[in-house]
């Protein structure tokens, strides 16, 4: 494996064209479409910018590290009011304070740059048009993926009338747990995967103590890979979104769901401007690209104004809706009518709507990289083409 755990994600991949072009060519169309990133950068080299912005590169050498402030807070954080903790928690994140890098909620530069490249591929090859493999299955226009991080045992006594209200609804969605937080009731969780739903682990013990240093790391690493062949789990996400895609390589998942596009307001805020899945290293990663339920309670929302926006911009670029809310915050009517509004009016779309696991491997496979050989996949393509200088893309006959 490259020491560049993003390199599999070449914009070659992402297109996936049926009919392969050379590098030369791929290198120029990267070349000519990098200023509309608008990246300090350096260079062409396409695994460094790889690691700039799915790697987070351009947030600094240390964008892993929690800073000291935030490890001491973490060590207090039992003994702090939860009323204070929200008001700590809405200072450190604040994107004027911060001075965050990237557009919040929609940051559309990577999501721009890579259609410019297939754009400029297109003109290299004078060619009108070319085919690529759909990205959805049906031809969607885009994907739906519904997640849950149940942090709480109240969260956990509420997970059913999540999922009956979601099944009434068409809806399936996976639901992250906390192995060692509060007892786990395996009568509930039989009872999700007997329905179609999927389980996921959230951490060991959600105290913020995961990633405060490699030992810790790796002896929680070795807990967490137990729950997982004992829930049969293939996905994880890190209790905080603290993460660190290097450590992580030692968690046996298909998938995580720990990182995310854009966003000002986690902890390690950041992003890796993508709303496409994409490769870290041995796993998937789908980054969550719809913003948090609790992030929009700080916020003061009442709509999900926020999330059908930021829907409109995904749809038109043929990415994946990933979703994470709580069952802990679910709980607040106000989020609970605003999750129940968006559900409601996503369905008047047309998407494909998968479990993350059924992502993760449709997303390998369209790659050529297979998690799941007893799952045959067969692709349509689309057309790509240059009209009045833009790219349209259409289903192919």
């Amino acid at each position: 494996m490259s020491n560049n755990l993003w390199h599999t994600n070449h914009p070659r991949e992402f297109w996936q064209c049926r009919y392969p072009f050379d590098e030369e060519c791929w290198l120029q169309a990267v070349k000519n479409a990098l200023p509309l990133l608008n990246i300090d950068f350096e260079t062409d080299d396409i695994d460094d910018l790889l690691k700039m912005t799915l790697g987070e590169g351009q947030f600094g050498g240390k964008q892993w590290n929690l800073s000291p402030f935030k490890k001491f807070y973490y060590l207090i954080k039992p003994l702090v009011p939860r009323t204070l903790t929200r008001l700590t928690r809405k200072w450190y994140s604040d994107p004027g304070r911060q001075n965050f890098k990237l557009d919040w909620p929609i940051e559309a530069r990577y999501v721009q740059f890579q259609w410019e490249v297939i754009r400029q591929v297109i003109l290299l090859t004078n060619r009108d048009n070319l085919l690529i493999k759909q990205f959805w299955p049906g031809n969607s226009k885009f994907a739906l993926v519904l997640t849950h991080d149940v942090e709480t045992s109240a969260g956990q006594a509420y997970v059913r009338k999540i999922a009956d209200l979601e099944q009434s609804l068409g809806f399936r969605s996976s639901f992250n747990f906390v192995p060692e937080r509060y007892p786990l009731d395996y009568e509930l969780i039989s009872e999700l995967k007997s329905r179609g739903f999927e389980i996921g682990v959230h951490g060991l013990k959600h105290d913020g103590k995961l990633y405060l240093s490699r030992e810790i790391f790796d002896s929680r690493c070795i807990k967490i890979n137990e729950y997982l062949k004992k829930l049969d789990a293939v996905g994880f996400r890190s209790p905080l979104t603290h993460r660190n895609p290097e450590w992580m390589q030692a968690l046996e998942i298909e998938y995580d769901l720990s990182f995310f596009d854009t966003d000002p307001y986690e902890p390690l805020p950041g992003g890796s401007m993508s709303i496409w899945p994409y490769f870290i290293g041995r796993f998937v990663e789908l980054p969550y690209t719809l913003a948090q339920d609790y992030t929009l309670q700080i916020l003061g929302e009442k709509k999900p104004d926020n999330w059908l926006t930021k829907l409109d911009f995904i749809e038109q670029y043929s990415g994946m809706a990933l979703i994470n809310t709580h069952p802990d915050y679910l709980l607040n009517e106000t989020l609970r009518n605003m999750y129940i509004n968006f559900l409601h009016r996503v369905n008047d779309k047309h998407f494909y709507h998968g479990l993350p696991r059924e992502v993760a491997r449709w997303w390998s496979a369209r790659s050529g990289i297979s998690t799941n050989d007893r799952e045959k996949t067969v692709f349509g393509w689309n057309r790509v083409s240059l009209i009045d200088g833009k790219i349209v893309i259409t289903q192919s006959n």
